[in-house]
């Protein structure tokens, strides 16, 4: 046994020296062969495509092998940044040589593109060859070598730039500054701070446009650091608005309090556009150290000052700013008053909180009434009931507005409070505001039919008046439930609760209300106005484009005979002109020769025709349309509905010819 197992395992052995496993990607070919598939496609005749996807190709992979295949493509227009593009990417300095190479035999948009990418490279080796370029008259050509230098950044190239900033040609000046700005930004980052000052400093003494000196003084500013900030006060004093609006968003990215404090202290002593920029950008820093500064300017500046510090406020977010909003809340100046009133609602904070739940409690009707729109702003969902209570209060203007409150703050667990205020209340006033608060509170609910509940069962608890808006609370919630409750109000003795009932039933949101509304509508006998409330809530049905066509049609049928007011037949023909079916035209074909419906029948006619022209059955339902087109276009009043009634005729009678 231990000789077989012996045989076997030195069979194993002998079976992995054997075998020699195959090189990885095997199937694939190897980079070198790739670079060289992809550099022949290049010399190739290849399209310009094929050759635009080998230079990405070899962007990705390229290796130097690629470099002449590619550098051949430079002074081709069209594939010359292609070319480029695939170059810029292959760590070889063969690239740089055949770059710079390439600068001396080439012109224009070719020459343009080589400068830029020796720039992308930072070629220092081509610092002297674009430094000559710099006076080329060619002024795409110069600005691009100005540029490159300041990509490269080194005090080479900087000085170049320095030198061509005095004599250079004007087109060139901006540039060749940014070729400056470039030089100034890699001496900062590679830590040679006093290189990156001189350049700032002298562009910002230059007459350059207003970019560069702003720019300038930027860099400058920022790059001394916490020594920055006398040039940063110098830039905020400046004449020139553009060098102070420059030195605001340059303190933007100045961090500290001694910086906060320090524009703070310049805030007085400005003139108020100023001061309505630096508010702003005080607001934006968030310190509290702004705050003394900030309070000065909003109690005693001029007007659009005042409201730029009282809003910058609750951007800065500290509770030291409660009591000065609210005192500005009551400023004599009315735009002061209302903009406190907006920051003191956006102030963040359990302080401010409680100042707006002390002026709701303390202070007079006036002031009660803002503390409750301060309550919703901040949704202050724990004085909700605070807000019952003063429903009840014995100012009316407090009652009104706490009912307009709760309908915004509250939800529907306060139906119950609101439905026995309700109950207590005597007032048309107080009852029409508890109404809304209701329908406001019911169009929150997930659940509408359980506050269709709860408005039913006070129904028979309160007078016919109050019976009344809760009727329209019924129609404004909706549902299976409300609708049985107010068709059992259609028989209540109350005439002025009849009334509403028919009133809810012409308003219902939903279809449902429908038979009832054609049964009211056919009834002799009735009360006065019940036929004319009821017409007119079913033609509203019947116009709805969400119920089906064919549903809308029976509709009208069945309610056409009942129409006699020019006002009910206006309605009914709107509601037919929606209904684009051939069925229609014998509906509306009675109204066309009446002088009070002449032009809604028109109108009707030519709306349905319209569309049904249109439509795919057009040539097979054209002759329907034919009699009461014929009747618009020769005896309708309007002569533009006339004339469109012709066309359509023409449109009908060559489509049902050709049927």
């Amino acid at each position: 046994m231990i000789n077989i197992r012996l045989n076997l395992t030195l069979a194993a052995v002998l079976l992995l020296a054997s075998w020699t496993p195959a090189p990885a990607n095997s199937a694939e070919p190897s980079v070198k062969e790739e670079v060289k598939r992809l550099s022949a496609l290049l010399k190739s005749d290849a399209s310009r495509k094929e050759k635009a996807d080998a230079c990405r190709e070899l962007a990705r992979i390229g290796t130097s092998d690629a470099v002449d295949s590619l550098a051949s493509l430079l002074p081709n227009e069209e594939l010359s940044h292609m070319a480029r593009y695939g170059l810029e990417t292959i760590p070889s300095s063969r690239v740089d040589k055949v770059l710079r190479e390439a600068m001396g035999t080439l012109q224009g948009r070719p020459l343009v593109g080589v400068i830029g990418s020796l720039g992308a490279r930072r070629d220092a080796k081509a610092v002297p060859a674009l430094t000559k370029l710099l006076a080329n008259s060619d002024t795409d050509v110069a600005q691009a070598a100005a540029r490159a230098l300041g990509s490269i950044g080194n005090s080479s190239a900087a000085e170049a730039l320095e030198r061509a900033l005095t004599g250079g040609p004007s087109p060139n000046q901006l540039a060749i500054c940014e070729g400056l700005f470039r030089c100034a930004e890699n001496f900062e980052a590679t830590g040679h701070r006093k290189q990156a000052l001189a350049i700032y400093d002298r562009l910002r003494a230059t007459s350059a446009p207003h970019q560069v000196r702003t720019g300038a003084w930027r860099g400058a500013i920022l790059t001394r650091g916490e020594q920055g900030l006398p040039l940063l006060l110098e830039a905020l004093r400046s004449d020139d608005f553009s060098l102070f609006d420059a030195a605001v968003r340059t303190s933007q990215e100045m961090p500290g309090h001694e910086i906060t404090s320090a524009l703070g202290a310049e805030l007085g002593k400005m003139p108020a556009d100023r001061q309505i920029v630096l508010s702003q950008a005080l607001g934006k820093r968030a310190g509290a150290e702004a705050l003394p500064f900030l309070f000065d300017l909003a109690r005693k500046g001029q007007q659009n000052a005042r409201l730029a510090a009282i809003r910058a406020l609750p951007e800065i977010a500290d509770p030291l700013a409660v009591p000065v909003l609210v005192e500005l809340t009551r400023d004599h100046d009315e735009a002061v008053a209302k903009t406190a009133v907006e920051a003191l609602g956006g102030l963040p904070g359990k302080e401010a909180d409680a100042a707006v739940l002390a002026m709701f409690s303390r202070e007079g009707t006036d002031r009660r009434i803002l503390a409750m729109d301060l309550i919703v702003r901040r949704r202050l969902t724990g004085a909700i009931p605070k807000v019952l209570l003063a429903a009840e209060d014995l100012e009316p203007r407090v009652r009104v507005a706490a009912f307009q409150k709760l309908g915004e703050l509250a939800g529907p667990a306060q139906i119950p409070s609101v439905l026995r205020i309700l109950e207590r209340t005597a007032s048309a006033e107080d009852i029409d505001g508890a109404e809304h608060a209701l329908i406001a509170l019911a169009a929150k609910a997930p659940n509408p039919n359980a506050c269709a509940d709860s408005v039913v069962s006070w129904l028979p608890r309160v007078n016919s008046a109050k019976q009344c808006a809760l009727l329209r609370v019924l129609t404004s919630i909706g549902g299976s439930e409300a609708l049985r409750t107010v068709r059992k109000s259609l028989n209540n003795p109350d005439l002025d609760v009849h009334e509403a009932a028919v009133r809810s039933l012409s308003l219902w949101p939903t279809p449902d209300a429908a038979p009832d509304l054609l049964a009211l509508a056919r009834k002799s006998g009735g009360l006065a106005g019940d036929n004319v409330l009821a017409l007119r809530g079913y033609l509203r049905f019947a116009s709805q484009p969400d119920v089906p066509a064919a549903q809308r049609l029976v509709m009208c049928r069945e309610v056409s005979k009942l129409v006699e007011k020019a006002e009910e037949k206006r309605l009914l023909l709107a509601a037919l002109g929606g209904i684009h079916l051939p069925e229609s035209l014998a509906l509306i074909n009675p109204f066309i020769d009446q002088p009070e419906t002449a032009q809604e029948a028109g109108n009707a006619v030519v709306t349905v025709a319209e569309n049904i022209l249109k439509g795919k059955d057009a040539a097979k339902l054209a002759p329907k349309l034919i009699e009461p087109l014929q009747k618009v276009a020769r005896g309708n009043p309007n002569a533009d509905l006339a004339k469109r009634a012709q066309a359509l005729l023409d449109q009908a009678q060559k489509k049902g010819a050709g049927n």
